[in-house]
């Protein structure tokens, strides 16, 4: 079943579950684009955020006719395919995909990891793929010309927040540093280390942790022992999740505590409840950032209504930029007056755009440009932008 039909058939909620492996053959008035998902495995809740912002477009662009390619309107149907958070299956996939369902565009999954599999198989191909959770240079400067992201660049991040940090907080010296053993983590773990000795803090300890880590008690009763004033831990959700449920066990505390980027997510604050309080983290987007625009949604405030009646709680970053793509891709056809691949692509190199979620403009490796990034911090169960100014709604508190 397309999946463009089963969007007419069922609830978004319903669509959660569904990763069409068998397309039926496509009309040539159908825009196919190709969606290998962590639905399953360790990445699945990441996974699941990228599907439901999918769906959210599709039905908008979809209710209103298709995407006007040079003056005709076709339809778009997305072919999602779980690949069970296995980086060789992602590429296998994407081969499949690209090779035996003819898609035309491809997106790409969550991870900087995983972005960089599946993108050196579209690459191959010629076949233009969005990337919409993938914000390590690592993955952008392997010369890829088909590859772009919705996500700025990480760099900043750590420099904003060390420098931020140490102001409001003077008596914050040491630093400890735990990194999950993958490129997204780990870059942000080597980040803050140079960002932390350049605020002048003593880094007291500084390791790394290997995927799949089912105990970080080892670890942390080390950074217990280093007497840290802040400890920085970099990883995925269910890796956040234990390490602060452990710290929390072990009587582990700091005035500070950042992981990246498990606070930015609601599952995080709801797996945790009140420990998750005090913890602070970055964010690629935040819902009080009031841009408007022209794409289907036509501004951050309807993309949040939409996301809030549909889904009982608030959007975060991962929701945002994996609609932002689409858009992206959406505009670029436009642009373009064809699915061409070659001519989306270069459309696509060419766009400077105002979406719901922010400007898009790439830069020469395929990302989006630089700019000041959320800093935030978990309050009374609540993610609180602490940075920049614009979007501003608290000041760091410590943790008792």
């Amino acid at each position: 079943m397309r999946f463009s039909k089963v969007m007419s058939l069922l609830s978004l909620a319903s669509l959660l579950t569904i990763a069409a492996t068998k397309p039926a053959m496509a009309a040539d008035d159908v825009i196919r684009i190709g969606a290998p998902l962590a639905l399953t495995g360790a990445l699945a809740d990441e996974g699941k955020k990228q599907q439901v912002a999918y769906a959210m477009w599709l039905k908008r662009v979809n209710a209103a006719g298709g995407i006007n390619v040079g003056g005709k309107k076709m339809k778009v149907e997305i072919i999602a395919v779980d690949y069970q958070t296995d980086e060789k299956r992602a590429q296998q996939i994407a081969e499949k995909l690209i090779t035996q369902d003819k898609v035309d565009f491809l997106t790409a999954p969550f991870g900087s990891g995983h972005t960089k599999v599946v993108a050196g198989v579209a690459e191959r191909y010629g076949v233009p793929v969005m990337a919409s959770v993938a914000s390590s240079e690592t993955v952008f400067n392997q010369g890829y010309k088909y590859l772009f992201g919705t996500l700025s660049p990480n760099g900043g991040i750590t420099e904003n927040m060390a420098k931020m940090f140490v102001k409001v907080m003077p008596n914050v010296k040491k630093i400890a540093i735990l990194g999950r053993e993958d490129v997204f983590p780990k870059s942000m773990a080597n980040e803050m280390k140079a960002s932390a000795e350049r605020a002048g803090l003593q880094v007291v300890y500084n390791e790394t942790y290997p995927v799949g880590m089912l105990d970080h008690a080892t670890a942390l009763s080390k950074i217990k022992a280093s007497s840290p004033d802040w400890i920085y831990i970099s990883g995925y959700t269910q890796d956040l999740v234990l390490a602060r449920k452990q710290m929390a066990d072990l009587k582990i505390t700091a005035p500070i505590i950042t992981m990246i980027t498990g606070p930015a997510y609601q599952e995080f604050i709801t797996a945790l409840g009140p420990v998750a309080d005090g913890v602070t983290s970055a964010s690629w987007w935040h819902h009080s950032a009031l841009y408007k625009s022209d794409d289907v949604f036509g501004s951050t405030q309807e993309f949040y209504k939409e996301f809030l009646t549909q889904n009982k709680g608030d959007p975060d970053y991962v929701n945002a930029s994996a609609a932002a793509a689409l858009i992206t891709l959406q505009k670029a056809i436009e642009k373009a007056g064809s699915i061409d691949k070659t001519k989306v692509r270069d459309a696509l190199a060419a766009t400077d755009i105002m979406t719901f979620y922010g400007p898009i403009k790439f830069g020469p490796n395929g990302m989006n440009q630089g700019r000041e990034l959320p800093i935030v911090q978990v309050q009374k169960g609540k993610v609180v932008p602490l940075f920049p100014d614009v979007i501003k709604q608290g000041t760091l508190q410590a943790i008792k």
